[in-house]
Parts: C-alpha cells; sequence; structure tokens
C-alpha cells in the first residue's frame, strides 16, 4: 500500500447536523445525491472536507447521511437515504461488494476484462468512479471530500478484486488544489503501471492509458454500442468521427469493413488507434480491413470530404460532451445538427449513421430532435433502426445521472 494513503485526513468521528430547505427535503427523500448550498439553512458548526453529514428536516428527522465538502456548490453528497445508518468500513466494504455484485454477467465473461465497478451517484458513490482494466483498477474522484474516506474504499477494493494495481486519477478542478500530496496518476497500490495496460472487449485486445488517458484511460461507456457497430460493419466503408483511440474503427474492422477512417484532433489518440489496430492483425478480419488515420478538428475535416464527394457505408460520430453548463445546452443542440448535417452527406445511401451524445445536459428528447431536424433540413430521411443508452455497467440513479444516448438510422431520400 502507498504511503500517500497514509498522509490522507482521517474521517473526522463528529457528525455535522445539516438542515435543509423544503425543496431539498423532497429531492432528498426521492433519492436525488445532492445537496447544494444554496439550500442548507443551518449547520450545527464549521463543516470539514470529508465530514459525514447528517441532514435533518424541520422536525429534526432524519433524512440522509453524506460527504460535506464546503469547497463545492454540491455541499452534501448523499451515500445513504431513508432510514438512519452508521457508516463504518463495513457498510463501504457491503456497498462496494453490492456494486460489484451488480456487473456479475461482465465480470463472468473471459472476453471482456475493461468495465466500470462503481459508476459514481447511480451506484450510492457521488463523486467517485472506479473502473476495472484487467488486473488493474483506476479511482477518479471528482470531489476532495472523498480523501478521508479514500483509504477505506481502497482497502476494500483489494479484498473484493485482488487488483495489481490501483491507480488514483483526479478531476480538472481537483487537479488544480493542493490535495495532501496527491496528484493525477498516482499509483495507490502496486507498481506504477510503465505502459498502457492492456485489456479485452467483446475479445479485442486495446490499450488503456491509465495515468495520463482520458477519464479513466478509455470511454468503456460505449462498449455495446461498439459491438453494434461490429455487427453492422460486414463488407462496409466506414468513417468514425472522433475516433479517441480507436474503440468503434477496430470493431469496425473486426466486424469485417473493408475500410476503416479514423478522425480525431489529437495525434496522441490517433497513434493510440493506430496500437489498437495493430495489435489486434491476428485477426483475420481485421487483418484485411484497410486503417486510414486524419489528425484535425472533425468538423474540418468531415466538410472537407464533403468537398472531395467521399462516401462511406457508416458513419460513426461520437463527440465529447458539448455542454458542460446549462447554458451550453442550444449551442451543444447546434453542433450535434452541424455533425449531421456533415455526417449524412458522407453516408452513402441506403448507408447507416451513428451518432452519439454523452451531454447529460442535453435530454434524449432535445438529441434526437436536433438529429432527425438536422437531416430533414439536409434533405435526407432517416430510417431509425435503434436507440441505444447506458450499458450494465453504468446503470441510471436518478434523472441526471443519464447522459448517454445514441441514435442508429439508416440514410435514404436523398434530394
Amino acid at each position: 500500500m502507498s504511503d500517500v494513503l497514509d498522509r490522507l485526513p482521517r474521517p473526522n468521528e463528529r457528525r455535522l447536523a445539516v438542515r435543509v430547505n423544503d425543496d431539498a427535503r423532497r429531492h432528498v427523500r426521492r433519492g436525488h445525491p445532492w445537496v447544494f448550498e444554496a439550500s442548507i439553512t443551518s449547520t450545527g458548526g464549521e463543516g470539514q472536507m470529508g465530514d459525514l453529514a447528517v441532514v435533518f428536516d424541520r422536525q429534526r428527522r432524519f433524512q440522509a447521511i453524506g460527504l460535506y465538502d464546503p469547497d463545492s456548490p454540491i455541499r452534501v453528497r448523499v451515500l445513504h437515504h431513508g432510514e438512519p445508518e452508521t457508516i463504518t468500513p463495513q457498510w463501504w466494504h457491503r456497498r462496494l461488494a453490492d456494486a460489484i455484485e451488480r456487473r456479475a454477467p461482465l465480470l463472468a465473461s473471459p472476453d471482456t476484462s475493461g468495465l466500470r465497478l462503481v459508476h459514481g451517484e447511480n451506484d450510492g458513490f457521488p463523486g467517485l468512479v472506479v473502473d476495472r482494466y484487467d488486473s488493474v483498477l483506476v479511482i477518479k474522484l471528482y470531489s476532495a471530500a472523498w480523501l478521508p474516506h479514500l483509504r477505506t474504499v481502497v482497502d476494500a477494493l483489494v479484498d473484493l478484486m485482488g487488483p495489481e494495481a490501483v491507480v488514483l486519477r483526479l478531476s480538472r478542478a481537483l487537479q488544480r488544489r493542493d490535495l495532501a500530496g496527491l496528484t493525477d496518476g498516482t499509483t495507490l497500490v502496486g507498481a506504477p503501471p510503465a505502459a498502457p495496460v492492456p485489456f479485452r472487449e467483446h475479445g479485442l485486445v486495446l490499450e488503456a492509458d491509465v495515468v495520463a488517458g482520458q477519464k479513466t484511460g478509455y470511454f468503456l461507456d460505449q462498449r455495446d454500442n461498439r459491438q453494434l457497430v461490429r455487427s453492422m460493419a460486414g463488407g462496409a466503408r466506414v468513417l468514425d468521427v472522433f475516433s479517441c483511440t480507436g474503440g468503434f474503427s477496430l470493431a469496425a474492422a473486426a466486424g469485417g469493413a473493408t475500410s476503416v477512417t479514423s478522425v480525431d484532433v489529437s495525434h496522441a489518440a490517433i497513434q493510440a488507434a493506430r496500437r489498437n489496430l495493430e495489435r489486434n492483425r491476428d485477426q483475420p478480419a481485421v487483418a484485411r480491413c484497410r486503417h486510414e488515420t486524419i489528425t484535425g478538428d472533425a468538423f474540418e475535416v468531415m466538410a472537407r470530404l464533403v468537398d472531395q464527394g467521399a462516401r462511406f457505408d457508416l458513419v460513426v460520430v461520437d463527440p465529447p460532451s458539448f455542454a458542460q453548463r446549462q447554458s451550453s445546452v442550444p449551442g451543444a443542440l447546434r453542433a450535434y445538427g452541424r455533425l449531421t448535417d456533415l455526417a449524412v452527406r458522407l453516408v452513402a445511401e441506403g448507408g447507416v449513421l451513428v451518432q452519439a451524445s454523452c451531454s447529460a445536459r442535453v435530454s434524449a428528447e432535445a438529441f434526437f430532435g436536433a438529429v432527425r431536424g438536422a437531416a430533414a433540413a439536409a434533405g435526407v430521411g432517416l430510417d431509425e433502426l435503434a436507440r441505444t443508452g447506458h450499458p450494465l455497467d453504468h446503470p441510471i440513479g436518478f434523472d441526471e445521472g443519464a447522459y448517454l444516448k445514441a441514435i442508429v438510422a439508416g440514410v435514404q431520400q436523398r434530394s
């Protein structure tokens, strides 16, 4: 165990009493995991980072218990609501075991060793994510309130999963803070990974840069959609836009695509995509597929391909979140529409468009409406084949927890 954990603050034995307004009380009673600063009417003293905060109603009846974060607008991240509970190391262990048990079908698969073990708020761990890449676990923190409890969480994960290494990742906001010597990419257990960690997804071998890659090293939430693309790629010319490290590109190649073109603005991501396809060349379908890469802004690259008259049988568009705040939603919808307009012009008649959104603030209804509206404006009909959402290891526990949505549609009626 890393001595870094020894330098972390210890949990405070004292419980902080928090009273909230009626609106917050109703939300907490329904199971919402956040109590905002503006909804707190009083606290029984000055709370410290990571204190266990007990939320009461006006009659001093227990409502919930959570982690107190004095430096965040989300002042209390709720761990449990309903009947009173005592939060002990055994409680943490049981809660983690429950989350892991929900992933039993994935954990039992010999073909997949990359999955999410803890999906933050949706598994009762608000502000904390745990991903597994084969024998390496990655914990990502979005709140400093977890620091006094991190050792307990790590101890339980080691006991339950027996990893060779546990790596800590920090959100951008936490990276800017002094956190008792913790830095993004710190190894908490085992030897620091010297290279990207290989793992399996539906029998394909990929890599995750668990120390410095985006998120925890890979985008595990699109696993099912990648398999869907694989099932449709036989004999197809495929364009993978916002390809990142090539998950969709590899899936299409394994599905029998004749060619795959990966587009991403990051040179490092494109290099990783090349490596991911190369390490699977032992599969005949991947070996036969011609892989091309383009490094550049997706909008600009797509526009240039349109001008060149390029056509593809299957176009995958999986952009990053365009709406980091509510005020960004209108701009995000315009961006989705612009991507659809470009994408449908690149799909050959009778081909297929797969377009996704990972913006929680953009509702599924608004996203699908933007896609269909942009296609219609471009003179194209969409024959909707499927709408997809979250995979098994990314459960939805509250409204804001639903962020991933994708549309799969045949492209027809070009005017």
